[in-house]
């Protein structure tokens, strides 16, 4: 049994590795996609990302959530929300990768969990612990030593940071699956990024018909490139602890920064890498806040269930949910790293 639950854990660590690697990489793929334009690009991968996750439901015969979805005005206006908003951040993304901003487009996936926080206390007055406290604080020190920098604020870093943020926010009141989630968004996506295309071929800008076979397949295969991390990380997230996702998801960014100075060859002054080393120093703070909390929690109720003899109690203060997270050797809610179990199919 032991040995059974080592392999299922090898199994979810090998997904994560291969989901938060393939969202690093990312930025590879999209200058293959030139001479389309973002707003091209972004409308292909809208319509073939349905086309994709239509026939991977259609396989796996996963259909019955639609009709619920269908009788639920609300969560329907939600997911046009979130689809809304996931618009906007990949379009961002897209066109930061083909017009040399990787580096800054990292960023935002570095800032995106500081960004999570502030607006937990914002908008649902979420009470924050002083580590938690302290590092909103130096990413807000980090944005000021960038916006010095820049000459300007990092505007395609904090819209990327936001989007995902309030994607994120959108997709816990959802509550829908990954895979359910994404095509859900893309429905809603598809009729107007078919009409786009369709008044780009009509107007004689459309690249999928006039740049070869080989164009027209790597446009056909953003559909694949957005759902295949999203498959993996499912299988992911169902086999390790949220502890060990919070830190894996640091990978994507640290690929798409390595990617942006060795191999795009972006610049690095001084006060860039400041501006970065704030932020990770920011993140490094959440990551060892939300380690100890999980480890001080989880202490507790096993001295709980010393006492009790049994069962799993909750802790003073938590909900029942709360406890089996931490039962599970995973950070509670609102620590570094949860909220991305939510927003995965937000990534670039």
């Amino acid at each position: 049994m032991a040995g059974s639950s080592r392999s299922e854990q090898r199994i979810g660590l090998l997904n994560g590795f291969a989901a938060y690697g393939m969202w690093g990489l990312v930025p590879l793929f999209w200058p293959l996609l030139k001479p389309a334009g973002a707003g091209e690009i972004l409308a292909h991968r809208m319509a073939w990302s349905l086309v994709f996750v239509a026939v991977a439901l259609l396989v796996v015969r996963r259909w019955a959530w639609a009709g619920e979805l269908l009788r639920q005005p609300r969560r329907l206006a939600l997911i046009t929300v979130a689809a809304a908003v996931i618009t906007v951040n990949w379009g961002v993304y897209i066109w930061a990768v083909n017009s040399g901003h990787v580096v800054e487009a990292s960023l935002g996936y570095f800032i995106n969990p500081l960004v999570t926080i502030a607006m937990g206390v914002l908008l649902l007055k979420e009470r924050l612990r002083p580590a938690q406290w302290a590092a909103v604080g130096t990413g807000f020190a980090a944005v000021l030593v960038l916006t010095i920098g820049y000459g300007q604020p990092p505007w395609i870093s904090l819209c990327l940071a936001f989007s995902f943020a309030t994607y994120g926010l959108v997709k816990k009141k959802v509550n829908l699956g990954g895979v359910e989630s994404l095509a859900a968004e893309t429905a809603i996506q598809f009729l107007p990024a078919l009409g786009y295309l369709l008044w780009l071929g009509a107007q004689g800008d459309s690249t999928f018909t006039t740049e070869g076979a080989g164009h027209a397949a790597l446009l056909a295969a953003t559909g694949v490139v957005t759902a295949i991390p999203l498959v993996c990380f499912g299988a992911a997230a169902i086999r390790v602890p949220l502890s060990t996702l919070g830190l894996l998801q640091y990978l994507a960014p640290v690929f798409q920064f390595v990617l942006g100075v060795l191999y795009f060859g972006e610049a690095m002054p001084p006060e860039r890498w400041a501006g970065f080393g704030l932020v990770w120093l920011a993140l490094a703070l959440l990551t060892w806040d939300a380690l100890r909390t999980a480890h001080r929690t989880a202490r507790t109720l096993r001295a709980q269930l010393d006492r009790a003899g049994g069962g799993v109690p909750p802790v003073k203060g938590s909900t029942a949910r709360e406890s089996e997270i931490v039962a599970s050797g995973a950070p509670a809610p609102g620590a570094a790293g949860s909220e991305q179990l939510d927003t995965a199919t937000g990534k670039p």
